[in-house]
């Protein structure tokens, strides 16, 4: 067993146990590796870190669709975000 796969399954007990820094470092790792199931699966537990780093990734690919789903999902970031977009779209 790698370092990685501990730190990965350390992570996923504390997440399982309630703790919310574990479940942030366990987001961070999964977007590093570009993990974005694993992300959303995170999202649909209740991570609201993951739905930030979700957002950030569809916002960057300007992904109406992804944030919309992310905004149905419960990223807090992710309305406004495709608000704006739909705002810059009307205005050209």
């Amino acid at each position: 067993m790698t370092d990685h796969e501990f730190e990965e399954d350390t992570l996923r007990a504390l997440a399982d146990e309630g703790n919310e820094t574990a479940l942030d470092r366990l987001a961070d790792l999964y977007d590093a590796r570009d993990d974005l199931d694993a992300l959303s699966e995170l999202l649909d537990e209740g991570s609201e870190h993951a739905g930030r780093l979700l957002t950030r990734r569809a916002v960057a690919n300007r992904d109406l669709r992804e944030l919309q789903r992310l905004a149905d999902a419960g990223s807090d970031e992710a309305g406004p975000e495709l608000e704006r977009f739909l705002r810059e779209a009307h205005r050209r």
